[in-house]
């Protein structure tokens, strides 16, 4: 199943160079992401049982390639909860990208929702990369979970402009 991308912008910034910049770094993970091998290991990455690490080994080279920094730290020290890290971070200009992978608990722990506010927090970054299975299975057995459908959904409501954060621009990829 080939990866999806969903793509959200606030009015005002759609047009501007910073989103030209932010949109063309993900155009080119999206195309990573759909080359065949890469296909294959998101494939395995996303069985039951897996963890998010393992989806996101299957594009850290490439990531870093494009100059995002794992587990980067420091973005958070103006606020008490310090500790905060991103799975990625890409800085873009005086702006930057926060890039972060879920698998498991995407929505029954609304780790959208908090990679969401992770992103409104942050002083570094107004752009946000989420990476969420377009199906879950936690087992062998179960009716899959259409998790990029429902985050989708979900971030849409935060593009209304009466419901504007600090969010400028996000992209909903489903592996």
């Amino acid at each position: 199943m080939a990866v999806a991308m969903r793509a959200f912008v606030q009015q005002g910034v759609a047009d501007g160079a910073e989103w030209a910049t932010v949109h063309g770094v993900a155009e080119k993970l999206l195309a990573h992401l759909n080359e065949p091998e890469a296909l294959e290991q998101l494939a395995v990455a996303n069985m039951p049982g897996q963890s998010s690490a393992l989806v996101q080994a299957t594009f850290a080279e490439f990531a870093r390639d494009l100059g995002f920094v794992d587990e980067s730290r420091g973005l958070f020290d103006s606020y008490e909860n310090r500790a905060l890290r991103p799975d990625y971070y890409l800085p873009v200009g005086a702006n930057g990208i926060l890039l972060e992978v879920e698998r498991g608990k995407t929505t029954i722990n609304n780790m959208d929702l908090l990679d969401f506010w992770k992103c409104h927090l942050c002083e570094h970054a107004n752009y946000l990369f989420l990476m969420v299975p377009q199906e879950l299975r936690q087992n062998a057995t179960m009716s899959p979970r259409r998790e990029f459908n429902t985050v989708v959904k979900r971030m849409a409501s935060f593009f209304v402009p009466r419901n504007y954060t600090n969010v400028r621009g996000l992209c909903v990829f489903g592996y």
